[in-house]
């Protein structure tokens, strides 16, 4: 089983900044998809960023051009960037991993609240 632990959550002023890290116990890391959802209370949780193996970043719409997902795989660990921070941006952010085979891990969430 693969363990996936996040830490950087907190609270910050809007347009603050952010980073998010998930570090997966899994030595086939490198192959994984890794990205982040947002869950907010009495919603679906929303895909807000990913990153393939290959290095290829997909970010929804609400958060292109403040976020950026990065990945250092000699770590086994995933970033997530988040600059201009806004009030929607509140949530409990999950770190996911998918592998190849099409298992998906995920981690326990870490909250970000944005406020001022």
């Amino acid at each position: 089983q693969v363990q996936l632990v996040e830490s950087g959550g907190g609270l910050v002023q809007p347009g603050g900044s952010l980073t998010l890290s998930c570090t997966a116990s899994s030595s086939n890391f490198r192959q994984y998809t890794m990205g982040w959802y947002r869950q907010t209370p009495g919603k679906q949780r929303d895909l807000v960023a990913n990153q393939t193996s290959g290095g290829i970043p997909n970010l929804a719409d609400s958060v292109e051009g403040r976020f950026t997902i990065s990945r250092d795989n000699a770590r086994n660990t995933v970033f997530l960037h988040m600059k201009n921070l806004k009030p929607e941006d509140t949530g409990v952010y999950y770190c996911y991993g998918r592998t190849p085979w099409g298992l998906t891990y995920w981690g326990q969430g870490t909250l970000v609240t944005v406020s001022s």
